[in-house]
């Protein structure tokens, strides 16, 4: 984007997943571009001195290495927006549990036990989860950045494929208090199972 002068700041990257054929025409080709979490620690703080040819916006990765850095700037927080709105994609997920820019994130959810839902935004089938004992909402969705599926069996086969990752959504349904007892939790994760259909219609295998 630019930012004055011959600044320019980075936004974000967009992984190309191939042409869409279906809809090419005689003059245009579309792509599936979709989002991805590299250097996203550097959306909107690193800027660089563009070249001289400014009227022409696309350059290959070989001449934009060589472009000066103007400023990286300091970390702006994300504030946490509450237990009842966290709506997190999964390329989402990896970013906050991985960027120092989600301090109030991790606080928050470092600190709390609790029941999530995970959506599979391609055919809505839903998948519910429990975060117990030491490891909190935090370390378990630590994990699924890393791997997708949490060592969960109906997740493990979407997991397989890197495309379908990026259609999974995370949000939260209850959290407790540590000290709460595990009979409760257990309880609470039984009845959302129950309520969501997720054994029958969903991704929960037990």
């Amino acid at each position: 984007m630019a930012d004055g002068k011959r600044w320019s700041r980075y936004l974000v990257a967009y992984e190309n997943h191939g042409e869409v054929l279906n809809e090419r025409t005689r003059d245009l080709r579309f792509f599936d571009l979709r989002p991805s979490a590299a250097l996203s620690s550097l959306s909107r703080r690193l800027v660089v001195e563009w070249s001289k040819d400014a009227v022409n916006w696309a350059k290959t990765g070989e001449s934009a290495a060589a472009f000066p850095i103007v400023e990286i700037a300091d970390p702006q927080a994300v504030a946490f927006p509450g237990f009842d709105n966290v709506l997190l994609t999964y390329s989402e997920l990896q970013t906050m549990t991985e960027d120092s820019r989600y301090a109030a994130w991790h606080t928050a959810l470092g600190s709390v036990q609790g029941i999530y839902l995970i959506t599979d935004a391609l055919d809505g089938k839903l998948y519910v989860g429990k975060a117990d004992g030491s490891e909190r909402i935090l370390g378990r969705w630590s994990q699924y950045a890393k791997d997708a599926h949490g060592g969960n069996v109906a997740l493990k086969e979407l997991a397989v494929d890197p495309d379908h990752r990026q259609h999974l959504q995370f949000s939260i349904l209850r959290v407790f208090d540590p000290s709460v007892p595990t009979a409760d939790s257990d309880a609470a994760e039984a009845h959302f199972k129950r309520a969501m259909l997720t054994r029958e219609f969903g991704l929960n295998r037990n």
